[in-house]
């Protein structure tokens, strides 16, 4: 299977960001020190998601999910797990008495800032060794880490950097970092935790308006500029997330490296034409069903049905 988006979690003792954790994943993390993030999953709410398993007639529906990564605190180390996230979440204190949720996202930005030079240094520490044999390219890399390092040491964030990062760095402060405010404004992480503990019909019963959890990954979705695609047959209707602008190809690969390996083509219906045919094959009667290449960038909505040569 393809690597899902993963979203990491960061905040200073005592923000609920564990508390918010589990509260969007259903999981039952204990807040507190440890040795490696805690790890779940995020569900992506899609109201499309039950039309289109209707309408195929689906047994049953998996709506898309991210996956999320609690950071255990905020040393360089445990920072370090979340350099391959896509994105991270900030949680700030915003309950306790004389919470200051702006000055506490200063501190984030520092402890992130601070992971980042010492990665590099290491990084420089390493490299500089390896440069003694004498290999023009480890060489630029040397200067380049070297002007990275002082940059970071004059307390910017490397997404401020002007030149460019060297492949594989995989640097936190460049990364989109979604601040969350863990209560009055913003989210009741404890309450939200609690809830998630109901069924979705009981728990909408205690909540005035939508999730407030649903509005977290909403925020993330856009920030990662991400689309919704459908697949559906009789036994199961899911959605799946791509970056927009991403081919049919990339959504084979979303589904499993196998089906993008033996990608032959792509039968293609827009969710509206989908709704307003009432059916799989009213919309192919009707002229909406497309045949789609490698090439083909998925739109928000699209249902696929992706035909490949399985592997022998």
């Amino acid at each position: 299977m393809a690597a899902s988006l993963e979203v990491g979690i960061v905040g200073l003792p005592g923000s609920g960001k564990t508390t918010l954790f589990n509260a969007l994943t259903h999981a039952h993390a204990e807040a507190g020190y440890a040795d490696r993030p805690h790890v779940g999953m995020a569900r992506i709410p899609d109201e499309r998601l039950e039309t289109v398993a209707r309408i195929v007639g689906s047994a049953t529906s998996t709506p898309a999910a991210i996956r999320v990564l609690d950071a255990p605190g905020t040393g360089p180390a445990l920072l370090g797990n979340l350099r391959r996230a896509d994105a991270l979440l900030g949680v700030v204190d915003a309950f306790s008495p004389g919470a200051d949720p702006g000055r506490d996202v200063e501190a984030l930005r520092l402890e992130l800032l601070i992971a980042d030079r010492d990665h590099v240094q290491k990084r420089l520490e390493t490299i500089r060794r390896q440069a003694k044999s004498g290999d023009p390219a480890l060489r630029r890399e040397v200067d380049e880490l070297e002007r990275l390092l002082a940059h970071l040491e004059t307390e910017r964030l490397l997404s401020d950097y002007e030149g460019e990062l060297p492949s594989g760095l995989e640097p936190l402060t460049t990364k989109t970092l979604l601040v969350i405010q863990n209560g009055p404004g913003g989210i009741d992480a404890k309450f939200e935790a609690e809830l998630a503990e109901l069924s979705d019909e009981e728990a909408s019963d205690f909540r005035d308006g939508a999730s407030a959890l649903d509005e977290v990954v909403t925020r993330l979705r856009d920030a990662l500029g991400l689309i919704t695609f459908f697949t559906a047959n009789e036994n199961e209707a899911r959605a799946w997330t791509l970056r927009a602008g991403q081919s049919a190809l990339d959504a084979a690969a979303a589904i499993h490296t196998d089906i993008a390996h033996g990608f032959v083509r792509c039968e293609v219906i827009r969710f509206v034409d989908l709704v307003e045919a009432g059916s799989r094959a009213e919309a192919a009667r009707r002229g909406v069903q497309r045949l789609e290449g490698k090439a083909y960038a998925v739109q928000d909505g699209d249902l696929l049905q992706i035909r490949f040569t399985p592997p022998r």
